[in-house]
């Protein structure tokens, strides 16, 4: 093992080694908030100078991560955050947190992580672990990451160390917090799987090494295809029981009972968050470099973006029911977080389908008790709304509630009550009623 990582490893178990974390998002945020928990400085890097005038304050801007929990940290002088990237060489360690999006092709978009690397490959000095945890295809950490590190004449595994671990985060998630969910770790070379593995020992319940950074990343691919296949079924399967006049919801319900080669998975208006709906591309994508056409993959990935267009022709036809027309109809969209409880919108179904009924001339307005105000999206430059109040007479005077998000807060009776035509795609509403249609 070589000198610099074992002076590492002594700094990061005597929690003498401060932490970089770059960007302050839904992944960045708690990984620091877990790094303060169990001791460490922490520095949060971030382009945006809005979060980092707000961090600095004491201010979250995400529900699961307390405002009074923050304010605590800067009073200790333990975290500070920061737009000035230079300070990356105080670090002994660095964690990269950026979005890997989507380009408009479906292809993968690695600006964030490639701009992030060779920012840090200025500051880049001996004794230091960089760790990609950014959700990425198998090959990134090696191929595009490590060579702009090294592009500076230091040697990955004696000089400095890098390592991919792939974020586990689940929002809104009380029981499997950061801290509880196992950490996989994958280095370039066995010193920086040592190094990497020492650290995450310190902060999670249990890491978990492998043999590479290309085995890491496949894991978080493995993981979210998984559910993305899954959910494409079930939603599939809730299409095609529509038409037979099944409750898919039922049908779950009873399959559940068994007691063994079953998993239930729910259907919904489209997946959301910035994992299930973009890992799945990224391997298709890389896929074909070894000339393997990803059918059943893609395929689920094409089932799961048409959800939002369905629970919109489910509301036309209900709407058409009722001797209403879509043009001119007052919809109110229940729900803008991608799920229930939380406050974070990325990639959420509720964006699509108020922009599909937008096209069709519908008024649509939103209620979200986590999200006061939309806009500020990607794919939605143009979409800008404040939630309203859920009262009655908004219920009363809607042509059309669609229940996209069930947050616990919604009391559903109550609004089943007052609406005249409720478009549920969660099951919020249990008992069959007239005024009640799944989608």
């Amino acid at each position: 093992m070589s000198t610099e990582a074992s002076d590492l490893e002594k700094k990061i178990k005597n929690r003498e080694a401060p932490v970089g974390i770059i960007g302050m998002g839904y992944v960045g945020l708690p990984l620091v908030k877990t790094f303060l928990v169990q001791g460490f400085e922490v520095v949060g890097f971030d382009i945006d100078e809005k979060k980092v005038n707000l961090l600095n304050q004491g201010k979250s801007y995400i529900k699961h991560v307390s405002t009074e929990e923050l304010k605590s940290f800067i009073k200790k002088r333990k975290f500070q955050a920061t737009s000035n990237f230079s300070a990356l060489a105080e670090a002994d360690v660095i964690i990269i947190c950026v979005p890997t999006p989507l380009d408009s092709y479906k292809n993968p978009d690695l600006s964030f992580v490639l701009k992030t690397t060779k920012t840090i490959s200025k500051a880049l000095r001996k004794g230091q672990l960089v760790v990609l945890e950014s959700t990425t295809y198998p090959g990134t950490t090696e191929e595009e990451v490590l060579p702009l590190l090294e592009g500076g004449g230091m040697k990955v595994g004696e000089d400095f160390f890098l390592a991919y671990s792939p974020e586990r985060e689940n929002p809104g998630d009380e029981v499997y917090t950061t801290e509880k969910i196992p950490k996989v770790v994958g280095g370039v070379t066995p010193n920086c799987s040592r190094v990497a593995k020492t650290l995450y020992d310190q902060i999670v319940k249990r890491t978990v090494p492998v043999s590479s950074p290309k085995v890491a990343e496949a894991t978080k691919i493995m993981e979210n295809v998984f559910r993305s296949v899954n959910i494409a079924m079930v939603n599939e399967m809730k299409m095609i029981f529509d038409r037979m006049g099944i409750d898919v919801w039922e049908v779950i319900q009873a399959a559940s009972t068994k007691p063994f080669g079953f998993m239930p998975f729910f259907p919904g208006p489209g997946y959301g968050g910035h994992c299930i709906p973009v890992d799945p591309f990224y391997l298709a994508w890389k896929a074909k470099e070894v000339d393997y056409p990803t059918k059943f993959i893609e395929l689920a990935g094409e089932i799961n973006t048409l959800m939002p267009y369905y629970v919109v022709t489910k509301t036309v036809e209900a709407l058409n029911e009722n001797g209403k027309s879509i043009k001119g109809a007052k919809i109110l969209i229940l729900g803008l977080a991608y799920k229930e409880d939380i406050d974070d919108q990325r990639e959420s179904p509720s964006l699509k389908i108020i922009s599909l009924f937008k096209k069709r001339g519908a008024n649509v307005s939103y209620n979200d008790p986590y999200v006061p105000q939309a806009g500020g999206y990607r794919d939605y430059p143009g979409l800008v709304l404040e939630s309203v109040d859920l009262t009655e007479k908004k219920l009363k005077e809607c042509d059309a509630v669609v229940i996209v998000t069930a947050h616990s807060a919604y009391d559903f009776e109550w609004i089943a009550k007052n609406a005249s035509l409720i478009v549920d795609t969660r099951n919020a509403i249990k008992k069959k009623k007239k005024n009640v249609v799944k989608a």
